[in-house]
């Protein structure tokens, strides 16, 4: 793992940063075809870092004629699965070699700190590409038992052109998680990264052209969800979408697709997600550590994130103590200061909308626990706000930001059904020291992932989505995304 820096060293690499500002379509960099820009700003200071090409439908148009022209012409999907493996892999390799400049462009675009950006976003993006990469060879077609009249083979084939659409919150590795499975199947796409965060994405493609992936397989279309998203979403050349963000903008490519030509859509949506402590626990320090983490790393920007903590009565104030405790180790501030576990919120804008819910704790007269101040605009402290009910808007609403509500319960009939009391159901944690419990909760739970006594989403070999709005269609990561990104075909030999 790469050291981390100094503040002053991390401000040298900013300063020399050659930043993209444009398009990526067919091998190369061009300008939005309307002549129009928008401004990238770090969120920590609103400086200008960039002024980035602002794609609309002719631009898209462009890059989807492309990617089909890629795909027809089989210079990606034809190759043989080595050489597929062979160009990904010194993708991963020129990350690799690029990771400093990655995560400082990372964190000034985003506001992340630049410790995470730096020791868990750019390794993580490394190595779920290395890991699709590997798995492109060892994925294997069947054969029916039909007899010996006939031979009945059933084979994958990419679906073709794909159009991928990311969030803001973890820009690096949301695109790896898609063109991972997406390249490694053979498919052209067309990414179409949040306006708030494209430049990461831009600088990949352009490494991606630079490790063998032919022109056309890997375009970036930067813009607006009206702009670019929606004529992404309807084109008829486009076989497939892959959307994470938020439920509403899920509903919205749904419309797409029927209204155009039924393309698949996957969805990754929203989350309210519950850590349940029991009282039966057996190191509350290591829980408190393990609700903080979930709480508020990436600021709770963070679709998984635990942002209800459904405690039994018995055990909440002493866990509370052990929360506070923690969150004097959780520092907030410049994101480029490695000391920083907290950075600034995305935008002025979305802090607006996590402001507006501290004011809704207050009008509920709900007990701010911890935290609950705000700074400059853009920074949210960690916040923790007791005695939450399943009626408030903290209990229900995705607030994606830097705010924990806290629900009691006295029995586990009860922890479930406030646990389900959602209409999302992407993640959840169960922290107790009982066994029967721990299978009840992780079973009872409705969740795409459940963890018991930690806190994660898993690793690269394992599915990442949920259940109800929290999206449908397939999953993220391991072998099963795969199959979003392929057709299946049954190959009947009559050989009578």
């Amino acid at each position: 793992m790469t050291e981390l820096l100094s503040r002053e060293e991390y401000a040298a690499i900013a300063a020399t940063l050659d930043l993209p500002q444009r398009a990526f379509i067919d091998g190369g960099f061009r300008d939005a075809c309307g002549g129009r820009t928008f401004a990238s700003t770090t969120p920590a200071t609103g400086e200008l870092l960039a002024q980035v090409a602002a794609c609309d439908a002719e631009d898209v148009g462009h890059a989807v004629a492309s990617a089909r022209r890629a795909f027809e012409d089989g210079r990606w999907r034809s190759r043989t699965p080595a050489e597929r493996k062979a160009a990904l892999l010194r993708l991963a390799e020129l990350l690799e070699e690029h990771l400093l400049e990655l995560a400082v462009m990372e964190s000034l675009d985003s506001g992340k700190p630049i410790r995470e950006c730096q020791h868990t976003d750019l390794p993580e993006t490394i190595n779920t590409l290395r890991w699709h990469a590997e798995l492109i060879d060892k994925i294997y077609d069947s054969t029916a038992p039909v007899g010996s009249a006939a031979l009945a083979m059933v084979v994958r084939e990419p679906i073709g052109v794909v159009g991928l659409v990311l969030p803001w919150n973890f820009p690096l590795l949301m695109l790896a998680w898609k063109i991972g499975p997406a390249l490694a199947a053979g498919c052209s796409v067309v990414v179409k990264p949040a306006p708030e965060t494209s430049l990461t994405a831009l600088r990949v493609a352009e490494l991606a052209s630079q490790a063998g992936i032919p022109a056309g397989v890997f375009n970036v279309v930067p813009g607006g969800g009206r702009e670019a998203g929606e004529p992404l979403g309807r084109h008829p050349d486009v076989a497939m979408v892959s959307f994470t963000g938020s439920t509403a903008t899920g509903r919205l490519f749904l419309k797409y697709a029927a209204e155009s030509n039924l393309k698949r859509v996957v969805l990754e949506c929203g989350g309210k997600n519950p850590a349940v402590v029991m009282n039966d626990v057996e190191d509350l320090d290591l829980v408190a550590q393990h609700v903080v983490n979930g709480a508020f790393w990436n600021m709770g920007e963070n679709c998984s994130a635990s942002s209800r903590l459904i405690v039994h009565a018995e055990v909440r104030e002493a866990l509370l103590e052990r929360i506070g405790a923690q969150l004097r180790e959780w520092r907030m501030g410049d994101p480029l200061d490695p000391r920083n576990r907290l950075g600034a919120l995305v935008s002025p804008a979305h802090f607006e909308k996590v402001r507006a819910y501290l004011d809704q704790a207050r009008t509920e007269r709900l007990a701010v626990r911890f935290g609950g101040a705000t700074e400059a605009g853009i920074f949210v402290e960690p916040t923790v706000v007791d005695g939450v009910s399943p009626h408030s808007r903290l209990f229900r609403e995705e607030i994606f930001g830097p705010l924990l509500s806290v629900t009691s319960f006295d029995d586990i009939d009860e922890a479930i059904a406030l646990a389900n009391d959602t209409v999302y159901g992407l993640a959840a944690s169960a922290y107790t020291g009982s066994l029967r419990h721990a299978l009840r909760l992780s079973r009872e739970i409705r969740a795409g992932i459940v963890t018991v006594n930690c806190f994660g989403e898993g690793d690269a070999s394992t599915p990442f989505g949920g259940y109800k709005e929290s999206g449908f269609g397939g999953r993220d990561k391991s072998v099963w995304a795969h199959d979003q990104y392929t057709e299946l075909k049954t190959i009947w030999i009559d050989a009578s």
